[in-house]
């Protein structure tokens, strides 16, 4: 099971870097819920749809550096530029956590922290 999780995080970073939310959506159950610890929480995927759609941003570029899976889990660490709340290029680092059920990711948990410089180490 955790391998076949491994995939689907593979996919969904795919998804991720091609500005495709389709694509993310097409991996996740329809009750899913995202957390972005410290910002906001958003359940179902429908609701995630439309919140996606509302952001006009261009995909971030990042790297995936540590995987880890276990059962129905999988963490994956990195870091990324993306643009912040003022529209400049910054570098963050990002821990996101997937739990999954049928091989749907049902919880999304992601960390993401603006840091001082970015340490890209492979493109994503």
């Amino acid at each position: 099971m955790s391998e076949t999780n491994k995939k689907i995080v593979e996919k969904v970073n795919a998804a991720f870097a091609d500005n495709s939310v389709e694509g993310f959506l097409s991996c996740c159950a329809d009750d899913i819920e995202w957390t972005m610890v410290g910002d906001k929480s958003v359940k179902g995927k429908e609701t995630i749809r439309k919140w996606m759609l509302s952001m006009d941003m261009e995909p971030p570029k990042f790297s995936v550096d540590i995987v880890i899976a276990e059962g129905d889990a999988v963490a994956a660490y990195g870091n990324m530029t993306m643009r912040d709340t003022e529209g400049k290029t910054a570098p963050y680092a990002y821990c996101d956590i997937y739990r999954f059920r049928d091989a749907k990711i049902v919880q999304l948990i992601s960390f993401v922290i603006k840091t001082e410089e970015a340490k890209m180490q492979t493109g994503g």
